[in-house]
């Protein structure tokens, strides 16, 4: 894509391979489906089916991203400053970020409490920060429990922004609601 990071291809027809668990997707992480993509891959395409609803691709977003946040269930364990070092930023988007979570690097969020929580829900959107203080945002594969403190939640809306950011985009977050 020219602007974000994932993209979804619809065929006419649809991609005939075999399906697994009802899907015809790749999930690398838990190894289900056919073989990831590489250059030079060959896709069989079924038979032509109905018309194309309507055109459903991200539109391009500022630069560098904003993400809007709202207070975390544990921002309590950060120092009183933590929060707004979170939206001073800026944050860089980290090489190892996937479906799991967008990992940046930036200004430390620093814990006013030491130690490990007890393992809690997480959801889409959780910012969760570990020992390193470098926050991570957790996206569609995120684990359904985590440990690390979580300072903020990015509201649903901006969920699709921070699933698009690529490694090396800067992106900074804002507790201000949308105009």
């Amino acid at each position: 894509p020219a602007w974000g990071l994932r993209t979804y291809l619809a065929v006419r027809g649809g991609i005939a391979v075999e399906p697994v668990l009802g899907s015809r997707s790749t999930d690398s992480l838990s190894e289900l489906g056919p073989e990831p993509l590489r250059a030079g891959t060959l896709l069989p395409v079924g038979p032509p089916g109905g018309d194309i609803v309507a055109d459903l691709a991200p539109l391009p977003g500022p630069r560098p991203a904003v993400l809007r946040v709202l207070p975390g269930p544990r921002d309590d364990w950060f120092t009183p400053e933590a929060p707004a070092a979170l939206c001073a930023g800026p944050y860089v988007v980290s090489q190892d970020s996937n479906r799991v979570g967008v990992r940046l690097s930036g200004p430390e969020l620093v814990r006013a409490k030491e130690g490990e929580l007890p393992s809690e829900g997480m959801v889409a959107g959780a910012v969760q920060v570990p020992p390193s203080g470098q926050p991570i945002v957790f996206l569609a594969d995120h684990p359904p429990t985590g440990g690390y403190p979580v300072i903020a939640v990015v509201t649903a809306a901006d969920l699709a922004v921070a699933a698009q950011l690529r490694p090396g985009d800067e992106v900074r977050f804002t507790t201000r609601p949308a105009r």
